[in-house]
């Protein structure tokens, strides 16, 4: 499978300004191409192919006075330009078809926009020196902060620019059988929620970080700064940069809390079943914020290409499931309860459950996978004595010990 590493990039003054150009000439010729061919739609004309547009706006244009400039980068980085925009077709397409999600067409790119990125193939002849640089075709050898090595020689190399100003070289490896870790006794299911950020079939309990909550009083304040600034100057760019930064530090900070749960728990477990949330759906209710700031998708996202990569069965088991309805237990369904009601009893054997771990048990249920109710951590409810039974017994409520988050 091919895998994607990144690592940050410290170019110089030089440097950035060169790595400007290249994302500018990059943008021109994929809004010239999405032009062409928007114009060639609305005249009825034939779609325009890759060749004859490479031709006409990347060799032809060169030699015009309007676009000289394009010949100060380099030519790779135009060609994936327009490999870029053939994707952006291709995926809308597929859409319309049925073959993939629908997404929208392909839109004309921005200066103003909050990434920029630049790819270059081995045809660009770009190189790792010795010293550990980063060698571009008309941008130089720029400093690299490796963080560990790469496992295979890289085929491309993507330049990044986030909106918080920081550069990032993207590779792309190709990776064979040898990561694969021994076989685990271990089978699990997920039930992923907001007041837990998920709940493990066999009782663990991960509470939610809240990232966005928790840096929630400083980004306002330095979006109230930035409402503040009159619109162009240069005290409202660096404001931006603020407002940028500190979502960029919780996005870092997310994302590095689902890396370490989503390893652990694919290393610990030989199957991992989850369910298929209506994230978009959720992301339009009153729950909206909470919903982002779990980050789900992104979650499930990293589960399911670490369990291909390190060979774990993933499985992911249909929204319309009634995990929170079922009585792991005995299986009877006991109908819908509202969200305040983390605890109930069944009507059917009487066990006390947990409705997170209820839902998670039934979720790998669902997937097929070995769990059994035991492992859910739930006990029979007190059941009255009948009536030919001697004895007493003692009357109050059930007691449910809560198990502690991880």
């Amino acid at each position: 499978m091919q895998l994607r590493y990144s690592f940050r990039l410290y170019p110089n003054g030089p440097q950035r300004s060169a790595l400007a150009r290249a994302f500018g000439c990059a943008r021109v010729v994929y809004n010239d191409a999405l032009r062409a061919r928007e114009t060639a739609r609305a005249e009825g004309a034939p779609f325009p192919k890759s060749g004859d547009l490479s031709r006409l706006l990347i060799t032809e244009a060169k030699r015009t006075t309007e676009r000289a400039w394009l010949g100060e980068v380099s030519a790779v980085v135009l060609q994936q330009s327009l490999r870029d925009l053939d994707t952006a077709y291709r995926n809308f397409f597929d859409g319309l078809e049925g073959k993939r999600p629908r997404m929208g067409a392909p839109r004309f790119k921005s200066g103003k926009d909050s990434r920029q990125a630049v790819r270059f193939t081995a045809n660009a002849r770009w190189k790792i020196t010795a010293g550990g640089d980063l060698s571009l075709p008309k941008i130089g050898d720029v400093r690299v902060k490796w963080s560990r090595t790469l496992p295979s020689a890289p085929s491309t190399v993507t330049v990044v620019k986030d909106a918080a100003g920081r550069y990032f070289a993207s590779f792309v490896v190709q990776r064979g059988p040898e990561e694969m870790l021994p076989e685990v006794a271990g089978q699990v299911g997920i039930d992923l929620g907001l007041s837990h950020f998920a709940v493990l079939s066999d009782g663990t309990k991960i509470e939610s970080p809240r990232f966005l909550r928790r840096a929630e009083k400083k980004l306002k304040r330095e979006q109230r700064r930035l409402s503040r600034k009159a619109q162009g100057s240069s005290n409202r760019m660096k404001a931006r940069l603020k407002v940028a930064r500190a979502h960029t530090r919780v996005a870092d900070a997310r994302r590095e809390f689902h890396h370490q749960l989503s390893t652990r728990i694919i290393r610990d477990s030989q199957a991992v079943a989850v369910e298929d949330l209506a994230v978009r759906g959720l992301a339009r209710t009153r729950l909206a914020k909470s919903v982002h700031d779990a980050g789900w998708s992104a979650f499930v996202a990293m589960l399911e290409y670490k369990a291909a990569r390190y060979g774990r069965t993933f499985v992911r088991i249909g929204r319309f499931e009634p995990t929170s309805q079922v009585c792991c237990v005995c299986g009877v369904k006991d109908g819908p309860k509202p969200l305040h009601v983390r605890v109930w009893e069944c009507g059917a054997c009487g066990a006390v459950l947990d409705r997170d771990i209820n839902a998670a048990v039934n979720v790998a249920k669902a997937a097929g996978l070995a769990v059994s109710a035991c492992r859910a951590q739930v006990r029979p409810g007190l059941v009255p004595a009948q009536r030919e039974e001697a004895g007493t017994h003692r009357d109050g409520h059930t007691t449910v010990v809560g198990i502690p988050g991880v």
